[in-house]
């Protein structure tokens, strides 16, 4: 099991653009259309399932919004910043 991460580390690591709600990190990117956030979708899946950690995924008309969280931990971990910069490289 991963460590979770002090509230100081957290907002120290936490990548451009994600913020924390509670004890998730989250992020919405925007797309010109839907079949472009659903291609985003499908590559932030493929990370996803390589790592073995998995985001919630809310997909919209123009964006998508990513949820991290290590629910084994009951927070966030290093786990959630690592898929976070992966996620990132994606877009």
């Amino acid at each position: 099991m991963a460590e979770l991460l002090e509230d100081d580390e957290i907002q120290n690591r936490l990548p451009d653009g994600w913020e924390r709600d509670g004890d998730e990190i989250t992020k919405t990117y925007e797309f010109d259309d839907y079949l472009k956030g659903i291609e985003f979708t499908t590559q932030v899946g493929e990370v996803a399932e390589e790592e073995v950690h998995h985001p919630e995924i809310i997909v919209r008309y123009e964006e998508v919004e990513v949820r991290l969280t290590s629910h084994e931990e009951g927070g966030i971990t290093e786990k959630d910043i690592r898929l976070a910069d992966l996620f990132d490289d994606e877009r």
